[in-house]
C-alpha cells in the first residue's frame, strides 16, 4: 500500500496517427523519460497486459469495437481527427488494459493509488464512435470494471483536459452510480459539455460540466474544484475516484486556450486525493488524455506523480479571475438544485 503504481507499455508509443498529428508518440516518450530519468520516489512501474474484450464491451458497442479490431494492422482514419497505423488497436487494447490494471491494483490493495501513462487518449470515444483522436474510452471502460467489484457502487470521474469529455459523458448519462465532472473550455471541441447537460432520467444530476472561457487561471480552477468538486463528492460518498488526467489546460499547450501552470495541476491533483482519502480509502487513478506542449505536459504530469506519492500541494490563492468567476456562479447557480454548492 506504500507505493503509487505507473503504468506503461511502450508498444503504445508505437502508434502513429501521422506526420504533424499533436497526438504524436514524443508525448509519451516525454513523460516517461522523465520519470525514469529522475524517479519520484514511492513510485513503481508495471507492464499492463491487453484489456479483456468482455471489459471493452461493457461500454462500447460490438459494432464499434468491430470497426476498430478491423483497423489491426493497417493505416485508417476513423474521423479527419482520428487515424490508426498498424500497432495502433494493439496501444488502445493496452491504454484500457492499463487503466483497468490500476483499477485492480488499488481496489486490491496493491497500491495506494495509480496513474496510468496511455496513448490514444479515451474520454472522446462514444458507446458507438471513434474520436477526438480516441478510439476506446480507457477511464469509463476502468469505471465499468470497477462496478463489476464486489462492493463498489458508487464511483466519480472527474475530467480536467481543456476539451470536454464527451465519450464519458455519453457513457452514463443515464446513470446514477457514476458521477461526471468535467471542466473544459467552452465553446471548443467537442462542443457538447454545456452547463444544462446535467444527465437524464435515473442519472438527471449526475452529469456536472463546468464550461470556462479560454484564460481561466490557476485561481479559477483551486476555486470551481472548492466550491463544486469537493462538495458534490461529500454528497457522492465516491468509493472509488477516476480522473481524465488531460493537461492541455496549461497555459503553454497549442491547443487549448486556458492558463493553468504546473502548480495548478498539482493543486488539482491534491484536491482529487483529498477527496479519495476522505471517501474512497484513497482508492485513486489518474488516466491520462491530451497536452501538447511537451514540457508542459511532462512537468505538470510529474507534478500530479509528486502529489500521488505524498509530496504537499504548493497551494495558491483561490480568487477566480473575471474570466473564470463568470463561469463558476453559472456552474453553481444550475448545479445547485442537485447538490449543496
Amino acid at each position: 500500500m506504500s507505493s503509487t503504481l505507473l503504468l506503461h507499455h511502450d508498444t503504445m508509443i508505437d502508434h502513429d496517427p501521422g506526420r504533424g498529428h499533436p497526438e504524436r508518440p514524443d508525448r509519451l516518450r516525454a513523460i516517461v523519460s522523465a520519470l525514469r530519468e529522475r524517479p519520484v520516489e514511492g513510485t513503481r512501474w508495471a507492464t499492463p497486459s491487453s484489456a479483456a474484450v468482455e471489459a471493452i464491451l461493457r461500454v462500447h458497442s460490438p459494432e464499434h469495437l468491430a470497426r476498430v479490431d478491423a483497423a489491426r494492422g493497417k493505416q485508417v482514419s476513423f474521423d479527419p481527427d482520428t487515424h490508426a497505423s498498424p500497432s495502433t488497436v494493439e496501444a488502445s487494447y493496452l491504454a484500457a488494459g492499463a487503466a483497468v490494471e490500476a483499477v485492480d491494483a488499488v481496489l486490491d490493495g496493491h497500491a495506494r493509488n495509480a496513474f496510468a501513462f496511455v496513448r490514444p487518449p479515451g474520454h472522446h470515444a462514444e458507446p458507438d464512435r471513434a474520436m477526438g483522436f480516441c478510439l476506446l474510452n480507457n477511464v469509463a471502460i476502468a469505471a465499468e470494471h470497477a462496478l463489476g467489484r464486489p462492493g463498489i457502487e458508487r464511483v466519480m470521474v472527474i475530467d480536467w483536459d481543456v476539451h470536454h469529455g464527451n465519450g464519458t459523458q455519453a457513457a452514463f448519462y443515464e446513470r446514477r452510480d457514476v458521477l461526471f465532472f468535467s471542466s473544459h473550455q467552452f465553446p471548443f471541441y467537442p462542443g457538447t459539455g454545456a452547463v444544462q447537460e446535467h444527465g437524464r432520467g435515473e442519472g438527471e444530476g449526475h452529469t456536472i460540466n463546468v464550461p470556462l472561457s479560454a484564460g481561466a487561471t490557476d485561481g479559477d480552477f483551486r476555486r470551481m474544484f472548492g466550491d463544486v468538486v469537493v462538495p458534490a463528492a461529500e454528497r457522492f460518498d465516491p468509493q472509488l475516484v477516476l480522473v481524465s488526467a488531460g493537461f492541455d489546460a496549461h497555459c503553454q499547450d497549442p491547443l487549448g486556450g486556458m492558463a493553468l501552470t504546473e502548480e495548478g495541476f498539482a493543486d488539482l491533483c491534491a484536491t482529487v486525493k483529498a477527496i479519495a482519502d476522505a471517501h474512497a480509502g484513497g482508492r485513486l487513478v489518474l488516466v491520462l488524455e491530451g497536452g501538447y506542449d511537451l514540457e508542459g505536459l511532462a512537468g505538470s504530469a510529474r507534478a500530479c506523480v509528486e502529489i500521488l506519492a505524498g509530496a504537499a500541494a504548493p497551494g495558491g490563492p483561490d480568487t477566480p479571475s473575471p474570466v473564470g468567476d463568470r463561469g463558476l456562479r453559472q456552474a453553481v447557480e444550475h448545479h445547485r438544485r442537485y447538490w449543496p454548492l
